[in-house]
């Protein structure tokens, strides 16, 4: 998959449904998420934005469509698209 087609997957989400699964293990920021959902909040060019509550408090990432290229981040919706 190219950047520019998980780019325009991810907007499609975000205008659609918004709610998604999302698996993160970054280190750099520590970001580890299994099977997490996840609401997309924003789409910029470089970037996008998550919310998510997977220790009971509501926190904001924002992540690099790079990382979704390189499988540090995989969206399982994005697997049926």
């Amino acid at each position: 998959m190219s950047l520019d087609s998980i780019k325009s997957k991810i907007k499609k989400l975000h205008q659609t449904n918004p709610n998604i699964h999302i698996n993160v293990s970054m280190t750099n920021p520590k970001i580890h998420l299994k099977n997490e959902a996840v609401t997309i909040k924003s789409v910029y060019p470089h970037i996008f934005q998550i919310e998510e509550n997977s220790t009971g408090v509501t926190k904001s990432h924002t992540l690099q469509y790079t990382d979704v290229l390189m499988k540090h981040i995989e969206i399982l919706e994005l697997e049926s698209m």
